[in-house]
């Protein structure tokens, strides 16, 4: 190759290497990255709108007043549930649980041929409107040990109905408890009234 030709050669490579320069100078003058300020990113977190304070659950009324409206027919009909696990009828045998005959006011752990947990006669005590009616509301929660795996009846009505039907399995059924007089709607006077009043 003579002088001519490497001379051509030369220049086409440097001519290369100047456009390619060019180029790159012309991209990074046109994307350039900007620089943040601070490196990283900044998210905005939310904070949580303050929340209302839960409402409480109201108490469910006493049982004696529960019962004095309770509905025995549908305490009937509520009584599916228990016979899983329980006979009504008088005599009639134990099962998985005793024999509900005559429950109501019956001494704890006391039907004959059953055999109760150790926890249950502990208890001790009579099943009473009152006992009854809690023992419903959470077998396991309220005597824990109770051979009863049953999970409750949450809703105090249906819990009345069904006392107030097994109170009927008695030859003699327990008198139903009085329900507490409401308070008195008038306001009481005042000792300089009642001086007046007396005057």
């Amino acid at each position: 190759m003579d002088s001519f030709e490497l001379n051509k050669v030369l220049g086409a490579i440097l001519a290369g290497c100047i456009v390619v320069l060019c180029v790159h100078l012309l991209a990074n003058s046109i994307f350039a990255p900007v620089q943040p300020a601070k490196p990283g990113f900044q998210i905005a977190a939310q904070q949580p709108a303050s929340s209302a304070p839960a409402a409480k659950t109201e108490a469910p009324a006493p049982i004696a007043t529960r019962l004095a409206s309770a509905d025995v027919n549908r305490g009937k009909s509520e009584t599916k549930v228990c016979m899983t696990c329980h006979t009504l009828n008088k005599g009639g045998p134990n099962k998985v649980g005793p024999n509900l005959w005559g429950v109501v006011d019956r001494p704890r752990a006391s039907h004959p041929g059953f055999d109760y947990s150790a926890a249950m006669k502990a208890k001790g005590g009579k099943w009473t409107f009152d006992e009854i009616d809690k023992f419903l509301t959470h077998p396991q929660g309220y005597i824990p040990g109770t051979k009863m795996t049953f999970s409750g009846i949450q809703s105090s009505g249906q819990r009345a109905n069904l006392i107030a039907y097994l109170r009927t399995l008695s030859d003699n059924p327990v008198p139903l408890p009085q329900a507490a007089a409401p308070a008195s709607s008038g306001s009481a006077q005042s000792p300089s009234q009642k001086g007046k009043a007396g005057g």
